[in-house]
């Protein structure tokens, strides 16, 4: 069981930094399921449909892009180490591992809004307003529906 809530927490992290190639059109980002499929088949291809990018837009956007990629993939780093302390930790919970636990998860969350407020700000300056904000609800869904399949896969403290 401890090994299954592991996988399934570093599949949903490994999916934040999808970069394989796929086949076929992604589906509407008002569809969560279809939303998932695309992002896992591949995440920046359905970016790139969703914001149709001009070719200056483009050499603005990616740069930006893969920087906050690789930011979010660092604090799921770190928030999969807490979880898999959790997960791999056989007796009850001591209060200072408890607080050391939330404080390390809280950290990750701070590093990841820190990520997407710098994010956020370089975007509104490299592309129209209407396709920064586009592409900000669409990572806001899909961080959505990783968050969800983390909660799912992560037992309460006990």
């Amino acid at each position: 069981m401890k090994r299954y809530l592991a996988a399934v927490l570093f599949t949903t992290v490994a999916m934040t930094a999808t970069y394989a190639s796929a086949q076929g059109q992604p589906t509407p980002a008002n569809d969560m399921q279809a939303l998932r499929a695309a992002v896992r088949a591949d995440k920046r291809a359905l970016v790139e449909k969703t914001l149709d990018l001009t070719p200056a837009e483009a050499k603005k956007f990616w740069p930006i892009y893969d920087a906050y990629q690789r930011s979010v993939d660092t604090s799921n780093r770190n928030t999969a180490r807490a979880v898999e302390e959790l997960v791999g930790y056989d007796k009850p919970l001591s209060d200072v591992f408890a607080k050391t636990l939330a404080n390390q998860m809280i950290a990750a969350d701070e590093s990841e809004i820190k990520a997407r407020r710098t994010m956020q700000n370089k975007l509104m300056r490299a592309l129209p307003p209407k396709k920064a904000a586009r592409y900000l609800q669409l990572e806001g869904k899909i961080r959505a529906f990783q968050d969800y399949d983390l909660a799912v896969a992560i037992p309460l403290v006990k």
